[in-house]
């Protein structure tokens, strides 16, 4: 129960915290990315959310998306004979 509480806590003021903080948490929604940077990553996605959290100088990334364009392709492998 402990832990529980503790995590509402953190992520709350992670949340509410400033962007230039020691500590926050910004959560962006994604409608539609595509461009070249990030289809050479595979990052290119549509209706999904990109999370960020900062601890002090370290920063993490998150990316999740209903429908990752990246992982669509349009040709077939050939068959093996």
């Amino acid at each position: 129960m402990g832990v529980l509480i503790l995590f509402t806590a953190l992520v709350s003021v992670g949340l509410t915290a400033p962007a230039d903080g020691p500590f926050s948490i910004a959560i962006t929604p994604v409608f539609f990315r595509l461009d070249a940077t990030a289809i050479a990553e595979s990052r290119a996605r549509a209706l999904g959310f990109d999370v960020d959290i900062k601890i002090g100088s370290m920063h993490m990334h998150f990316g999740w998306s209903a429908v990752p364009i990246s992982s669509l392709t349009t040709s077939r492998a050939a068959p093996l004979l």
